[in-house]
């Protein structure tokens, strides 16, 4: 058959685990996608479920480590000379960390955004610390660009986070380890009216502010945020134009939450719509 489409849209791809109420995880990135004009792809790491009989925490399935390489090779191979934008987030374990290291070399990628997911609450703690261990060593080193969370940012850099002054020092430690772009989310969880993140790539410092919008955290918001920054990277945006566009993605999104039976609503990603 003929291709007669006119537009080539830009391809997003997110390595990631899938969240069955559909706020968060693969679900959150291919909804942002798709509200972005890219054309979104997923391989899935593991399945997640919240469990609403134990307070809503995470029930953890991994995908068989075969079945991610499988996914990885078929999505390779049809876009090979498309596909230089990938988005790494929920891995869940330091084999499925392997496989998509693996998978991740053999070819080269423009950007390479990682979101990294370091605890995930249906892991055994002993098990989520080498999972941990392995992003740092084989997924770190790949990244163009790190969105790490309040938590994450911490443990990334080793820097305790209280104040906008931690947060950009978390920044600038992370990307002194990794050399990649960073946006650091510190979000609701740093005191103030403004909802702060800080973009530093070793030469230019932004911090982001929006004022709060309630004083919770919104489930998909981190997701969301990394998941547009990558589809504008894809676009051809540079990293702090990337870095903005999806601080004003988010900030809708959460202003125009889903809710539920959760003790948390959940950002829209069609929320600036």
């Amino acid at each position: 058959m003929t291709n007669t489409n006119t537009v080539d849209p830009a391809i997003t791809l997110t390595i990631a685990g899938s969240e069955a109420t559909g706020g968060a995880g693969a679900q959150a990135d291919l909804k942002t996608f798709q509200e972005l004009g890219t054309y979104g792809i997923v391989a899935l790491t593991c399945i997640v479920s919240f469990d609403p009989k134990d307070s809503w925490n995470h029930r953890f399935v991994p995908v068989d480590q075969q079945v991610i390489a499988d996914q990885l090779e078929a999505i390779q191979t049809c876009y090979e000379d498309k596909l230089g934008t990938v988005k790494l987030g929920m891995m869940g374990s330091p084999a499925t960390i392997n496989t998509v290291a693996t998978a991740l070399k053999s070819q080269k990628w423009e950007n390479v955004l990682l979101d990294p997911v370091l605890i995930c609450k249906g892991q055994e703690p002993g098990h989520a610390l080498d999972t941990d261990e392995a992003l740092k060593a084989e997924l770190l080193p790949l990244a163009t660009f790190v969105t790490p969370n309040h938590f994450e940012a911490e443990q990334l850099s080793g820097v305790k986070i209280s104040t906008e002054e931690d947060l950009i020092e978390a920044a600038k430690k992370i990307h002194e380890i990794s050399g990649a772009a960073v946006l650091a989310k510190g979000g609701v969880r740093i005191a103030g009216e403004d909802a702060v993140d800080v973009f530093y790539d070793g030469t230019t410092l932004e911090v982001l502010r929006e004022k709060k919008i309630g004083e919770v955290a919104v489930s998909g918001a981190g997701c969301s945020l990394a998941a547009a920054v990558t589809a504008e990277l894809a676009k051809g945006a540079t990293a702090l134009e990337a870095a903005r566009t999806a601080k004003a993605f988010v900030t809708e999104g959460i202003r125009n939450r889903v809710s539920g039976n959760t003790p948390f609503d959940a950002l829209w990603q069609g929320g600036r719509r």
